[in-house]
């Protein structure tokens, strides 16, 4: 019998990246295409057929393919699709499995990106081992893939685990991407920093730093970071800001499943001790005595892009002949 392999496919909300996985989780090719481009998720699925045709052809693997598995923003593991997710162009419920299947011929099940990510640190990553962990993604938008007793928890409808819509400021909190005001993501993602970067140069306008130099409707994460990293005040306390935001939430997230370990992933990640430290300093001052010191920071352990894409090829080999 010739060698199986998976696909996996990471559907962001600007990058789509795709995998062809052996069974060792080795990616022995990759391909990616933009998620926005598209106006009609018709014309995306298009295209990420032809990229999932191509490597398939580069990588000498026709007939090979066992399963796709793919991780989506609001992706529901039971029905097939993605549903009313904020931070894609497409609106309400897409049967994502079941387009693509009839594209490439493959059999597709799909699941939330976060999940996805997940089981890609519990097989390969920083949770090898572990029963109990959550993973915060931290990047367009904010999301999360707990780890109960080694199963990932997924509610009775498929939607469990939507942490970073959880509420953090009432009342007067920022308008988000899902219609509703002061969820965690619209101040935690990187979208929430860059909001936040505009919101402190109007509100401290005798403050100096290199951030106004940039147009204030351009600005983007990556800025907020170059500048800390060159010790720009102003970017400094961003980070700060963001950190103390997602310290006192984890706090309530310990709370409620005791993990061993909550592991950040995504672009967000990358600022290192600048967003870990704020973190670390407001859940301990947050944290239940009970919870004290034993729960572990850490960064994702696999490259950005292979997390979400090896946790999205392991269902792959679930589905049935």
């Amino acid at each position: 019998m010739d060698k199986q392999y998976v696909i996996g496919i990471d559907v962001g909300g600007t990058n789509t990246v795709v995998g062809i996985v052996d069974a060792r989780g080795q990616i022995l090719r990759k391909g990616s295409l933009k998620t926005a481009k598209h106006e009609k998720v018709e014309d995306y699925l298009d295209e990420l057929a032809e990229v999932i045709n191509e490597l398939i052809e580069d990588s000498g693997t026709k007939g090979q393919i066992k399963g796709i598995g793919a991780g989506t923003p609001n992706g529901n593991y039971f029905s097939g699709s993605i549903e009313f997710a904020p931070n894609l162009r497409w609106k309400g419920v897409i049967p994502f499995a079941q387009l693509l299947e009839d594209r490439v011929g493959i059999p597709v099940v799909l699941t939330n990106d976060a999940n996805a990510a997940a089981i890609g640190e519990m097989t390969y990553g920083a949770a090898r081992g572990m029963k109990d962990f959550i993973v915060i993604t931290l990047g367009t938008g904010v999301g999360s893939g707990i780890v109960v007793n080694g199963q990932l928890v997924y509610g009775h409808d498929g939607f469990a685990g939507e942490l970073g819509h959880v509420i953090v400021r009432r009342k007067t909190g920022r308008i988000c991407g899902c219609g509703r005001a002061g969820c965690l993501e619209a101040y935690t993602s990187a979208t929430g920093v860059a909001r936040t970067a505009r919101e402190y140069l109007e509100l401290k306008p005798d403050v100096q730093t290199q951030l106004r130099n940039i147009p204030v409707d351009q600005i983007t994460s990556k800025d907020v970071f170059d500048a800390a990293v060159g010790g720009d005040e102003l970017a400094l306390e961003i980070f700060d800001f963001t950190g103390k935001m997602l310290g006192e939430a984890f706090a309530d997230f310990i709370a409620f499943s005791s993990p061993e370990a909550i592991i950040l992933f995504g672009g967000l990640a990358k600022a290192g001790e600048l967003i870990m430290n704020p973190i670390k300093e407001a859940m301990d001052e947050n944290l239940l005595t009970i919870y004290k010191d034993k729960v572990k920071l850490l960064f994702s352990e696999l490259k950005e892009g292979d997390a979400a894409v090896l946790g999205a090829s392991a269902l792959g080999w679930e589905i049935k002949e």
